[in-house]
């Protein structure tokens, strides 16, 4: 390890810059953004009292000779040195950091190469949650009453353990920090009275189907989760993302097959959160979109059970993305609006007459299967027979295939996705946008009228 990776306590500490233009103003800025005074300095004019009583000195000129003359003039003061894109002259280097909220990450290749250390960065904040600097805050909070009240080492350190990795923390990065306080507060209790605490439940969006579709926030809890309920429409290759030692409970369905009741499914959450699992419930879409996500919240809200929420790409819009058909467009469509061909016992019905109206898409939910009744009371609203219509299998995943054609052939359209075995789910989009489907490289095309 060629230089000792150190965080400095700048607050209120003189620091000198040397130099104009872009470089010198970055490392004035970083150094202000950690507490530092700054001391700027013209090159041609630095001497020896300049540096007197600084922490560190920033030294950027862009010229050779004015680089070294200043780099001696604070080394003989005895300040620390870094001179810009000249790692021989520097005392120490700058790595490339990551800053969130009081969780820095630095990354440093020894200055051999700026770009890669850029490069690595990028990564790093790719998987690094965005709010990781509120958990930092909920640890700091609880600091001196765990301190006091689990004097055992060992359970200490099997609290702070849980706190940043479990329901606590789930809540936290989710944003919802009062919750995170109150969990952390009852695993706080639980611990000192050597109770078990509960878990938490993650109700998750998987997306339309390709596992790169995911949310940073879905891939990270994947990896996190004890368990994973997922519907029978969340294909392998998502699951294939999730911690290898997580159990896997497949509690779909799909028509006309036999699966768990909802009921079953908010029994099972709850005794799961209940036991102090961590648990993703894995919905393929969007958990609000058509997913019962709402009744599973609720239920485990009512349990008194922590619950966060995480959105996917519901697929109206990663089908509608797939085969480039814009729900809405300035000459075409001004407003869209998603209904499904199936609904809850007593729910309400979509109002197809307030549907019809020219310029407006409809995505159709679970339809192919009753593509005739969709076609039939759009045409009795006053739909133009003409009107273009597109059903899309299998978005965003292999074997995708899109058929486009009229309103009035939306049966025979939509029978080439359902009379298979193999057939994969399905969407229907009606409006005039339809008809701007991308449909030269799909595998399979119904003739377009």
């Amino acid at each position: 390890m060629k230089h000792l990776p150190l965080f400095f306590d700048l607050a209120g500490r003189k620091v000198v810059v040397v130099g104009q233009g872009a470089a010198a103003d970055r490392r004035a800025g970083l150094a202000r953004s950690a507490g530092a005074e700054i001391s700027r300095v013209v090159a041609e004019a630095v001497e020896v009292a300049d540096f007197r009583g600084a922490a560190a000195a920033f030294i950027a000129t862009g010229e050779l000779e004015s680089d070294v003359a200043a780099q001696r003039v604070a080394k003989a003061a005895g300040v620390p040195v870094n001179v810009a894109d000249r790692p021989a002259l520097c005392d120490f280097i700058l790595p490339a950091i990551i800053d969130r909220d009081g969780i820095v990450v630095a990354v440093s290749t020894a200055g051999a190469s700026p770009t890669l250390a850029s490069v690595l960065r990028g990564r790093i904040e790719a998987v690094l949650p965005e709010r990781i600097g509120a958990l930092a805050s909920l640890a700091r909070t609880f600091r001196v009453q765990v301190n006091a009240l689990i004097a055992d080492p060992a359970r200490r350190r099997g609290f702070w353990r849980r706190l940043v990795e479990g329901p606590a923390a789930g809540l936290a990065l989710a944003g919802d920090e009062a919750g995170a306080r109150r969990v952390a507060l009852g695993e706080l209790d639980a611990a000192r009275r050597r109770m078990s605490a509960v878990g938490i439940a993650h109700i998750v969006g998987a997306g339309p189907g390709d596992p790169d579709l995911l949310t940073l926030r879905a891939a990270q809890l994947l990896q996190e989760a004890d368990a994973i309920l997922h519907d029978d429409l969340v294909p392998a290759a998502i699951l294939d993302r999730a911690r290898r030692d997580a159990e896997l409970v497949s509690v779909g369905k799909r028509m006309g097959t036999a699966g768990w009741a909802q009921a079953d499914i908010e029994v099972e959450l709850v005794r799961r959160v209940r036991a102090g699992q961590a648990v993703v419930r894995l919905k393929a879409g969007d958990p609000f979109v058509f997913g019962r996500g709402g009744e599973e919240v609720e239920a485990l809200r009512a349990a008194g059970l922590p619950v966060s929420i995480v959105p996917g790409i519901t697929a109206a819009l990663g089908c509608a993305a797939s085969v480039g058909i814009p729900l809405t467009h300035r000459r075409l469509a001004s407003a869209v609006t998603f209904v499904t061909g199936h609904g809850a016992e007593g729910g309400r019905e979509a109002a197809w007459p307030a549907l019809a109206a020219q310029g407006h898409t409809l995505v159709v939910y679970m339809g192919a299967a009753e593509a005739a009744s969709v076609r039939d009371r759009l045409l009795d609203a006053g739909v133009a027979p003409v009107t273009p219509v597109a059903v899309i299998e299998n978005a965003t995943r292999p074997g995708e295939r899109v058929s486009v054609g009229r309103l009035v052939d939306l049966a025979r359209l939509a029978a080439a996705h359902t009379a298979r075995a193999d057939a994969g789910p399905s969407l229907i989009i009606v409006g005039e946008v339809a008809g701007l489907a991308t449909v030269a490289d799909q595998p399979f095309l119904a003739e377009v009228s």
